[in-house]
């Protein structure tokens, strides 16, 4: 990442009004930004940001699998029963989204990798409760392994 990348990821970070920052992440062009970002997002802030980033063209499959997972998207592959009965309907939301999104591929890139870091207990948890979950959800993504960068 060249400095004027970062400088205009601090920015978007710490920009605190919403509507502008949701004005230029829809407007940003670049996998990598928006990978960056969604990596050092703060997830108690919402997650309209976050759909923001889902539905732009350059979100890689990485990024989807980045948020799904920081979402906390685990509990949905472990019960989506618990996730039903929640009461946060924004979080529901972007959770089935971002899980409809992953099973179909609806993604234009698949150059960022991520990896969930899921335990092979994990991994056996869920697919014994879900034999015919697709490896997609719970495996390291295909693609360049990046560092993140904390900002």
């Amino acid at each position: 990442m060249v400095n004027s990348e970062i400088t205009y990821l601090v920015g978007l970070l710490y920009n605190t009004d919403k509507y502008i920052l949701i004005s230029q992440l829809k407007k940003v062009d670049n996998p990598l930004i928006l990978h960056y970002f969604a990596a050092n997002y703060n997830w108690n802030s919402g997650f309209e940001v976050p759909t923001v980033i889902l539905d732009n063209e350059a979100c890689d499959l990485g990024t989807g699998l980045l948020m799904f997972h920081y979402a906390d998207g685990y509990r949905l592959l472990e019960s989506s029963e618990e996730i039903s009965s929640s009461s946060l309907e924004e979080w529901k939301v972007f959770l089935r989204k971002s899980y409809s999104k992953l099973l179909n591929l609806d993604f234009k890139s698949q150059d960022i990798s991520f990896d969930p870091e899921l335990t092979k207990i994990q991994k056996y948890k869920i697919k014994k409760n879900n034999p015919d979950l697709p490896a997609v959800l719970i495996s390291k993504s295909p693609g360049k392994e990046i560092d993140i960068p904390e900002i």
